[in-house]
């Protein structure tokens, strides 16, 4: 005859001295795990965030051009460089400006850096910069300038 008894473990019911939980052995493997997705997936997600800072930063250039194209129509030539973008925002003294060309302050550019205006330009009628992420000329990647005249 086959013995019938359960255990009272077995049965789901608490005895003495046993508790309900995860071991050790069971939350380091969970860590570890979560380790290396975060691993995985944090470099991606950097990238995405260099690349969205260009793409504002080309997007804040275009703004700009459009307000550099508005003001030279109402005075006829673009603002000296000695003027810079604040031109856009406060009169330097020209009877036919109708301004303000932007609706709020000049911005750093997404590196927190000015923008770079030159007029005349080497390349078009201005040049409109930001050097990225390293603040130098040149870079690739987030490093990399960008500029109007592309």
């Amino acid at each position: 005859m086959k013995d019938c008894y359960e255990s009272p473990a077995r049965r789901g019911e608490r005895t003495e001295g046993s508790q309900k939980g995860f071991t050790l052995i069971e939350l380091l493997i969970v860590m570890i795990i979560l380790g290396l997705l975060a691993a995985l997936v944090a470099p991606k997600m950097f990238q995405k965030v260099g690349k969205s800072k260009q793409q504002a930063t080309k997007a804040q250039i275009a703004m700009f051009g459009t307000a550099l194209d508005a003001f030279r129509l109402d005075v006829g030539t673009y603002p000296a460089a000695e003027q810079g973008l604040e031109a856009l925002r406060k009169n330097p003294g020209r009877d036919t400006w109708d301004g303000p060309y932007l609706p709020k302050d000049i911005p750093l550019d997404p590196w927190g850096k000015p923008y770079v205006y030159r007029f005349p330009g080497e390349h078009g009628d201005y040049d409109l910069y930001s050097l990225g992420a390293d603040g130098q000329d040149g870079g690739e990647g987030e490093n990399a300038d960008v500029v109007s005249w592309d």
